[in-house]
């Protein structure tokens, strides 16, 4: 399976394309220098193989390396860098 994420500035989202299909998003607005994500989907046919994490770590990859602390309103990103406490300095509302 070849995941890549892919930011769509244009559509205020990341995206995750598997094998070049588009699979699920992460939605964002920006405020005051930060990102904050508001949503995420993953195609239901993706569920559990990875997908959302994938797409997770590769936005906030990219914003670490944009210097753009994170705001995360989304549930399924707030869980994901409460799991992975490397992230944890990513997070712009304490």
């Amino acid at each position: 399976m070849s995941l890549t994420v892919t930011d769509v500035p244009e559509r205020q989202r990341y995206e995750v394309r598997q094998d070049g299909e588009p699979v699920g998003f992460a939605a964002y607005e920006t405020a005051d220098g930060r990102l904050v994500f508001t949503h995420t989907e993953v195609d239901p046919d993706r569920e559990g193989e990875g997908v959302g994490s994938a797409l997770v770590r590769g936005a906030l990859d990219d914003a670490r390396r944009r210097g753009m602390p994170v705001v995360p309103r989304c549930p399924f990103v707030s869980a994901w860098i409460d799991r992975h406490p490397d992230y944890a300095d990513m997070r712009a509302d304490g």
